[in-house]
């Protein structure tokens, strides 16, 4: 049970941002179109991770550059074994500004839904860099690191372990924690589903926070801010306006308070997580100004120009994150599957016992019994799965529950219909406590369990 609760709330996976920003000015763009060819030559190579793992990648180069020139590590978002080819839009948009851009792989052992390192991925992307860093046709003075929303937790942590990276750019980078930044995610998604009422608290908070309990939840309080105040190296961090996956507005405020040295902050406006013009899925092109902003600011600083810090307005945001706080004992993956063992023993025990009484010839008993026993003992197993259903139902573009009925998904209208009854049941056979038997005493014993259980994760609240 601790797995199936705990994967469920994770299987979304992590893992995993209005003003304009200025693209290159049309003599910079003109400039950059002379000085480089839209051609771009490509190398193959690989790299050992501390653990024994070969990872390939590859490098992508101006076909006709002179000279040594600024190197570009990509670091990818979540996903478990991401190839370097997820990466290719972006190197070659960045090659074509002047760069020789490494995208590697990603490391698929040691990483899943379930489990990560950022520490562990940092190391990765260490390794990577000193290949590219070590290249004939990279300035080793001029080289830093890209981050893509998880890579915005890596590459800080990578660029605190060495000062031959000269930069960092985030994209879409995360300045609050891993679990509540995928509890927003999940508000996001519930309310653009028009999810409302205390499923919606189900979704994207209760499950999340047993998940993480219960060591599900790869990261779950990792705290970012205090490696960001370790990089003194100029910063570049970007977000799309629209950005509904990580909270831009606040990670943006974090960002700006917490650099020590030159941090830029820009949005790009109607743009999403991963600044594609239409979407990663479906994008075939970066949104319109976002590889000459990298371009230009990245000549600016390893031309020795590093800007002042300065930040575009925060966009509106529509809603605020909400801290999720570590469980309470009671609210634990342990305290939890305790009850529901009880609650199915308790509800199971008064339909076995009044079989055998009945063989013996024994009476039936009463209506509310009956009735108590065989709503509890539908709607625990029926709350869990719908719990787990409706969990995995989300991905990368939202959730779907099906028909709604003010706001309220079918299935569970149908998890709180039973919980009432099972309320209503309890009420009624209490008041016969006095003259109950034992397997009489242990069902309504079930159902006064039941009822702080149910309140807590929402089936006996509107």
């Amino acid at each position: 049970m601790k797995i199936a609760l705990g994967a469920a709330s994770l299987a979304l996976a992590l893992g995993a941002m209005a003003t304009t920003v200025a693209p290159a000015t049309a003599a910079e763009a003109a400039g950059t179109k002379s000085a480089w060819s839209s051609e771009l030559k490509t190398a193959d190579v690989s790299f050992r991770t501390s653990d024994g793992l070969t990872l390939g990648g590859r490098i992508f180069e101006p076909a006709n550059a002179t000279g040594r020139l600024p190197g570009l590590l990509l670091v990818h978002g979540s996903g478990q074994g991401n190839k370097w080819s997820e990466l290719q839009m972006e190197a070659e948009e960045f090659a074509k500004q002047g760069m020789v851009v490494l995208a590697p792989d990603k490391r698929s052992v040691g990483y899943s839904k379930m489990k990560r390192d950022y520490s562990q991925l940092a190391d990765d992307a260490l390794k990577a860099f000193a290949v590219l860093r070590d290249r004939p046709e990279v300035d080793p003075a001029k080289a830093g690191v890209w981050g893509l929303s998880e890579g915005g937790w890596v590459a800080p942590i990578a660029v605190t372990r060495t000062s031959d990276i000269k930069f960092l750019i985030t994209v879409g980078g995360p300045g609050l924690e891993p679990l509540r930044s995928q509890a927003w995610n999940m508000a996001n998604k519930v309310d653009r589903a028009g999810i409302e009422g205390s499923v919606r608290t189900l979704l994207n908070e209760s499950f999340y926070r047993l998940g993480a309990d219960a060591g599900l939840f790869p990261e779950a309080h990792y705290d970012p801010v205090p490696t960001l105040k370790k990089i003194h190296q100029p910063v570049l961090a970007l977000w799309g306006a629209e950005d509904n996956q990580i909270p831009p507005a606040e990670s943006a405020e974090i960002f700006r308070k917490t650099f020590p040295g030159s941090v830029t902050v820009r949005f790009f406006p109607h743009a999403p997580h991963a600044l594609w013009a239409a979407g990663r899925e479906k994008a075939e092109e970066l949104v319109p100004g976002y590889a000459e902003t990298v371009g230009s600011w990245v000549r600016d600083v390893t031309g020795g120009h590093v800007p002042a810090s300065s930040a575009d307005p925060l966009p509106a945001q529509p809603t605020r994150s909400v801290p999720l706080p570590e469980s309470a004992w009671w609210e634990g993956w342990q305290a939890q599957l305790i009850v529901l063992v009880l609650l199915l023993v308790a509800f199971a025990t008064y339909p076995v016992a009044a079989l055998v009484r009945r063989r013996r010839g024994g009476a039936g008993g009463s209506w509310s019994n009956r009735v108590l026993a065989a709503s509890g003992l539908v709607g625990v197993p029926l709350f869990v799965y719908a719990a787990v259903s409706m969990i995995g139902s989300a991905n990368g573009h939202g959730i779907d529950l099906g028909p709604l009925i003010a706001g309220r998904p079918i299935l569970w209208l149908v998890v709180q219909l039973l919980a009432f009854t099972t309320l209503i049941s309890t009420a009624v056979s209490a008041t016969r406590w006095r003259t109950a038997r034992l397997r009489e005493w242990m069902l309504i014993a079930g159902g006064l369990l039941f009822i702080p259980w149910a309140l807590y994760w929402g089936q006996l609240l509107p």
